[in-house]
């Protein structure tokens, strides 16, 4: 057999993201047949109500089923959601010991999910009795939010690219903004959520991982501990966050708002009342070293706001010897991991037309339209053909600006008054 077992059957990432992933394993035919899935929750539950909460996140587009059939070696133990979990589970994972589930030459791996432990007492405590149980090299002590595409694209945009490592210091850039912001509130899961709050549930993991892969500088390979390294070295030049750069808060009700706004924190049943736990955070970090010195990185996080989003946005000095009126806007680089993962770029162009007058513009690279992107889909990472959805209309110098001009085949146009080449 190969086991897996996520820890939290009925937690929130498990329905959004383990046990899609487990469907579409399965769909794929790259889930052994003798698979079993163990899982640990909070509250009583039978097999009946995990499969009505599982249902709505497992309705995934019909596929042919593709690529060999994987061969058990191993066993998969995903723990999410441990940090105030001591005592029985930790000991129950005694059982699974090299040796007593999957004895040699198969494997065990244990995955452990943010957040681990509390504070560094209760994190080294974990660390301290999961190292008894298991080798270091079968730990694997995870971010989630690692495996998203524009986060792992961080990395390439900043070492792959000549144009951004001249600029990307402190002489060029102004601030660097993190934000992650979700629409919903607790829904339900104000029992987790209250014991941890924000900055342990976001803050503290997600945006400072994206931080550091902002921050830091450039690894000698791409391998793991090179990274991690290179990480290691910018939050160790992070000093602590003055009370004044620091603001928290808690959703309310809004008795005017569609109903999913009218509840407050304090008006989830799962809430203990009169909890001052934080639903929104923001603080301004700052890395004293020679790339970043008097650069400000402002994280900030919150539940039930106006939008779902998540991004890193660099936003550049003023042009110095302004000659255009302080008319130019700053630089731009975003960085948008979800949702519509892109890139984009804000900068000053001219405004078409007579007169010489700057305007803010885009270039945007928006994954959904140069890739074919989208979940379950076999073709992720192939180019889509260019079709002119998105493409610049201007003509370029000519009186027909703003008109679109004909294509000529891979993309490429050709302005109606050139005359082409007979080649």
């Amino acid at each position: 057999t190969l086991p897996f077992s996520p820890q939290i059957p009925q937690g929130d990432l498990a329905k959004k993201k383990i046990y899609p992933t487990i469907w579409w394993l399965f769909r794929d035919g790259l889930l052994p047949d003798d698979t079993q899935v163990v899982g640990f929750a909070r509250s009583p539950l039978t097999l009946e109500q995990l499969r009505q909460r599982l249902l709505p996140h497992l309705k995934v587009p019909q596929m042919t089923p593709h690529g060999p059939k994987m061969t058990p070696k191993g066993g998969w133990w995903h723990l999410g959601g441990v940090g105030d979990l001591h005592g029985g589970i930790w000991e129950g994972l005694g059982i699974f010991k090299e040796g007593v589930v999957c004895p040699p030459p198969r494997w065990n791996r244990v995955i452990v999910e943010k957040p681990f432990g509390r504070d560094l007492a209760s994190s080294t405590a974990l660390s301290d009795h999961l190292g008894g149980l298991f080798r270091e090299e079968q730990i694997y002590r995870i971010d989630h939010y690692l495996g998203k595409e524009m986060v792992q694209n961080l990395m390439v945009l900043r070492f792959g690219n000549r144009i951004f490592g001249p600029i990307w210091n402190r002489d060029n850039v102004a601030c660097v903004i993190v934000t992650f912001k979700e629409p919903f509130g607790t829904e339900g899961r104000g029992g987790y959520f209250d014991d941890f709050g924000i900055i342990r549930d976001v803050m503290q993991n997600h945006l400072l991982q994206m931080l550091a892969l902002v921050a830091m500088e450039k690894p000698a390979s791409t391998d793991p501990d090179d990274v991690r390294d290179e990480k290691v070295k910018v939050l160790k030049c992070i000093g602590p966050v003055e009370r004044d750069d620091v603001v928290l808060g808690q959703y309310v009700g809004n008795p005017e708002g569609p109903p999913e706004a009218q509840k407050g924190y304090l008006d989830d049943p799962t809430v203990p009342p009169g909890s001052t736990t934080a639903t929104f955070a923001a603080a301004i970090l700052r890395v004293a070293n020679e790339r970043w010195d008097g650069v400000p990185f402002v994280l900030r996080c919150g539940k039930a706001l106006n939008e779902r989003k998540a991004e890193v946005r660099l936003q550049f000095r003023e042009v110095p010897g302004d000659i255009f009126g302080r008319q130019c806007k700053r630089n731009e680089l975003v960085v948008r991991v979800q949702p519509d993962e892109a890139v984009y770029t804000k900068l000053m162009t001219k405004k078409p037309g007579m007169f010489f007058n700057p305007e803010e513009s885009e270039l945007d690279l928006t994954y959904g339209n140069r890739y074919k992107v989208g979940r379950g889909d076999p073709k992720l990472g192939q180019e889509r053909p260019k079709t002119g959805a998105g493409e610049p209309k201007d003509g370029g110098g000519d009186s027909r600006i703003g008109q679109e001009r004909p294509k000529t085949g891979m993309g490429v146009e050709t302005p109606k008054w050139v005359k082409k080449d007979p080649k």
